[in-house]
């Protein structure tokens, strides 16, 4: 079952490290919301006065070579 969670959850091909990588980030910020569909990725995240929404197309570190 578990593999298969990985394979749904895995939007880019080859990047097996992309769902361990969302496990540790949700393990350090547990107050962002993150959620896949529709090819993307979406992270709520909690502000004092509201919130930001922020989607990508990846897991990737902003700045990280591909």
């Amino acid at each position: 079952m578990e593999e298969l969670a990985a394979r749904r959850l895995r939007l880019v091909p080859d990047e097996y490290d992309q769902v361990l990588r969302l496990s540790r980030f949700r393990e350090d910020h547990p107050a962002v919301v993150i959620g896949a569909g529709n090819g993307r990725w979406q992270a709520l995240i909690p502000e004092p006065n509201g919130e930001i929404v922020t989607t990508r197309y990846t897991l990737r570190a902003q700045g990280q070579a591909r």
